[in-house]
């Protein structure tokens, strides 16, 4: 008996040294992230800037540390890890998108008397080389083999690419002009192609402030007008060419400085991607030895000229595209606004929603707002990407969304997609005046972590800045 009580009182006595032992170690890892934040507050950087950093346990939820987590801030891209996960939960990881070749009319002795038309879907991989089955050059032969295979051998009406699953191509109506026409800024289209973007080869002067030359542009635009207004840049300076256009602009000034030690292409949005997809079919098919009797053009382009699309005909074939966890993955790695904005249309178009873009956006946030009760003022959102200056989203309402997907089925490849920097997983966020790293963290005694932080009109470099963000999140480790 007395044999049981000693070992009673021992096992209490460890309960207890090891409760306290836990709660010690909590208290100083907040006391670690607090004077931490406390430093970094007291950057002069910050002298007319916000800031925000919450942490919270990702078993319990419990909050850690939070300084302005309720404060809403712009986000940049770490949006994009509230728009994956939503996907994830109302498309589902294995979600695929479908994009249909199909012919109307009637082919007769190899002569088609009716269009071929392309059928977007809003599929944001549809020609992109990020993935084997999506490449350009394999697409175009498919579809050429589907069509020769038909037993088409000339065709007299057109080949159409049908873009008006969301009207048109159109840009985030809350982004700024100057983004418009760059390759981040390429506006979604019902039917993507090549992620909307085009390769522009420049030449820099022999010195700094002379005119630059545009050798080419892959593919060849020679439909499209550019006017380059850029001059050669510093060494080191790099790319600060800023293309200007909009969704079916057949004008595109190209402004800025390109660094006099620079090889590389820039890359300005496709104002027409529909299209371009359409065009490129025909070419194909020409050198094929099939001919088109009227030129390519897309959906859009059909409606401003009071025409309409010809309604569904004889199927040729159908292209699966990658699933929506590979699609994720591409989208957090590489920060890809245009995959964003595809999945937030496809949300709202699944949840029945009007495809303007401001509403997708407050589809997305009342989603979030009924799953986790969160208030509608803590996500003011307007894309899916957060290229918009004009999204506002407390940490604390990051951190939680992040928290609470961690037991689903799908979190591991979800995790898989968000990037490493620092020698920590977190999806970062740069846009003017805004920084941001939100992800996952394990302490050193093995606690799970979540983290949201966000600055906002901070001054300097984003580089100097960047380093005193990381040096912060150091506590977090």
């Amino acid at each position: 008996m007395v044999l049981s009580n000693a070992i009673s009182i021992r096992f209490w006595l460890i309960l207890i040294v090891f409760s306290l032992t836990t709660q010690s170690y909590a208290q100083s890892l907040e006391q670690k992230i607090n004077i931490a934040y406390q430093q970094f507050e007291s950057n002069p950087n910050l002298k007319y800037g916000t800031a925000s950093l919450t942490v919270l346990d990702a078993k319990t939820g419990s909050v850690i540390f939070s300084k302005n987590g309720n404060t809403g801030l712009a986000t940049a891209s770490t949006l994009k890890t509230i728009t994956s996960a939503a996907a994830f939960y109302l498309l589902g990881a294995d979600y695929t998108y479908q994009t249909e070749l199909y012919y109307t009319g009637q082919v007769v002795d190899g002569i088609l008397n009716g269009d071929l038309v392309i059928k977007g879907s809003g599929d944001p991989s549809l020609g992109s080389d990020r993935f084997e089955q999506t490449k350009e050059s394999l697409l175009l032969t498919q579809w050429t083999h589907a069509i020769v295979n038909a037993g088409i051998k000339k065709i007299n009406g057109s080949i159409i690419g049908d873009d008006l699953l969301y009207g048109g191509q159109k840009a985030g109506p809350r982004w700024i002009w100057q983004d418009l026409g760059s390759y981040y800024g390429a506006g979604i289209s019902g039917l993507n192609w090549r992620e909307n973007l085009v390769d522009v080869h420049i030449l820099p002067g022999r010195q700094v402030g002379a005119v630059t030359t545009l050798q080419s542009t892959v593919p060849n635009v020679s439909y499209l007008k550019i006017v380059n207004e850029s001059t050669t840049g510093s060494p080191g300076s790099g790319d600060k060419v800023y293309p200007y256009s909009a969704p079916y602009s057949s004008l595109i000034y190209l402004r800025g400085t390109y660094g006099i030690d620079l090889k590389k292409p820039i890359q300005i949005a496709l104002p027409d991607a529909a299209y371009d997809a359409a065009l490129r079919l025909q070419l194909n098919l020409e050198r094929q030895g099939v001919s088109v009797r009227q030129p390519a053009t897309s959906g859009k382009l059909l409606k401003l000229s009071g025409k309409e699309v010809p309604s569904a005909g004889r199927t040729l074939f159908i292209h699966q595209s990658p699933t929506l966890k590979d699609l994720v993955y591409w989208f957090n790695q590489k920060s890809i606004n245009l995959y964003g904005e595809a999945l937030l249309k496809t949300i709202a178009q699944q949840k029945g929603s009007v495809l303007d873009t401001d509403d997708a956006a407050d589809t997305m946030r009342d989603f979030w707002v009924n799953k986790l009760g969160l208030e509608k003022g803590s996500m003011r959102i307007f894309d899916g990407s957060g290229l918009s200056p004009e999204n506002r989203v407390t940490t604390m309402a990051m951190a939680k969304i992040l928290t609470s997907i961690k037991r689903e089925p799908w979190f591991s490849d979800y995790y898989k997609s968000i990037p490493v920097y620092n020698g920590m997983k977190m999806k970062s966020g740069t846009i003017g005046g805004v920084l941001g790293y939100t992800g996952y963290q394990k302490a050193s005694n093995g606690t799970e972590l979540v983290f949201s932080l966000l600055v906002n009109n901070y001054e300097g470099t984003a580089y100097n800045m960047r380093q005193q963000m990381f040096r912060l999140l150091n506590a977090l480790k």
